[in-house]
């Protein structure tokens, strides 16, 4: 039965009692000893509701043993009684053929990190795991990273702890009921100015303005761009052949005049080599994500003069006191404005906002419908409007 007692120093009544372990624990109640009745009753009720909880824990622990028992005498197999770690390194084993590189490397980081936060508890059976513990987990990320970010990792751990469930290891998914964290205001990204196009030009090394005018001329992503490779050049036909690694969507890209320009003088000192930004390759092959050259790329746009240099990271709060505008989604420049610059530039030329979108490759599933009838002479047309920003370089 739980008790109570006081301890030195302490102003509080202190609760004495029985954890699910067998073990004996003390907490406080935060009812102050002042000698009063009321005051002891109410202590004694709190003491009582924390060993009922340890106690319901115990049953939980209780039914999930006799559950064993008899999964044992009528399948005649013995129930899966993996812990988190040998069931996690099993699972994330059999995904590598399930999904992208990438996507395995995320798993895996997220994996090893949610093991980190278990401690000693990641080698315990996986049932033992609860809400509270992911929550925490949770809680943890968000002192640190965006809340997109922290929920992606969520939806990891749920995926797992589903996965456990399906396999018999748990009887529920305690990362069902952790909600997510509340988004912020969407920060919206603004295109480039020709004259910061130039001056960035100016500004980088051979990779980084080859990769810059690959991502206005084409309207893709950072991390498809970094993957290029010869064989996705058709310059017979003068086309870039891809699949977008974020929708898997196939497309076909007529190279501008001035792209084709760069990439006849980019192929000659390439010779033998598979890809054509070879060190921006390297870091997505290896770190499965675009985050470090992200951080070059604003490095890059600091040394120009486009942006602020960052001098550290900051959290959101922090970042949203010292620019209240960044409440409101000011708008912001990464290499992701490439795209949104190579959709304004073709739009400012005439081109009808369909073609522009098609050209870039739009993410919108209705939107695709309505692009699929769209012929390439157009794309071509289209592609031979976008300015040379190479011009007097």
């Amino acid at each position: 039965m739980a008790s109570l007692r006081r301890v030195p120093g302490s102003p509080n009544c202190i609760a004495c009692y029985t954890g699910a372990d067998g073990k004996r624990y003390q907490r406080s109640t935060g009812v102050k000893v002042d000698g009063k009745v009321d005051s002891r009753r109410q202590a004694q009720k709190i003491a009582n509701e924390f060993e009922d909880v340890a106690r319901r824990k115990r049953t939980a622990q209780q039914v999930q043993r006799v559950f064993r028992e008899i999964y044992e005498e009528v399948t005649s197999t013995r129930l899966p009684d993996a812990t988190v770690r040998d069931f996690g390194d099993r699972w994330l084993a059999s995904k590598k053929a399930e999904v992208s590189d990438a996507t395995h490397v995320f798993y895996d980081i997220a994996y090893r990190k949610f093991l980190k936060h278990l401690g000693p508890k990641a080698d315990s059976a996986l049932f033992k795991v609860t809400k509270d513990d992911i929550q925490r987990w949770r809680d943890g990320m968000a002192e640190k990273l965006a809340p997109t970010t922290v929920n992606h990792n969520l939806k990891f751990i749920r995926m797992f702890f589903a996965a456990a469930k399906r396999e018999g290891n748990v009887a529920d998914n305690p990362a069902e009921d952790v909600p997510i964290l509340k988004r912020t205001v969407k920060t919206t990204r603004r295109p480039f100015t020709l004259a910061e196009l130039k001056t960035l030009l100016k500004a980088a090394d051979t990779e980084w303005r080859s990769m810059i005018l690959f991502g206005l001329y084409t309207g893709q992503r950072l991390g498809d761009i970094a993957r290029l490779s010869w064989d996705q050049i058709d310059l017979e036909a003068k086309e870039i052949r891809l699949q977008t690694s974020k929708t898997g969507r196939h497309q076909k890209i007529p190279i501008p005049p001035p792209l084709l320009k760069h990439i006849e003088v980019l192929r000659k000192g390439k010779s033998g080599e598979p890809f054509l930004h070879p060190r921006a390759e390297d870091i997505v092959d290896t770190q499965g994500k675009t985050g470090s050259l992200s951080v070059q790329f604003h490095k890059l746009m600091a040394e120009a003069g486009i942006v602020k240099a960052k001098k550290h990271r900051k959290n959101e709060k922090e970042e949203m006191e010292e620019n209240p505008k960044a409440r409101r989604g000011e708008a912001k420049v990464s290499f992701h404005s490439l795209r949104h610059t190579t959709t304004s530039l073709l739009k400012n030329a005439g081109v009808s906002p369909a073609i522009a979108e098609e050209f870039v490759g739009h993410d919108s599933a209705e939107m695709n419908r309505v692009y699929t009838h769209i012929e390439l002479e157009a794309m071509k047309k289209a592609a031979g409007l976008l300015p040379d920003v190479t011009a007097g370089l």
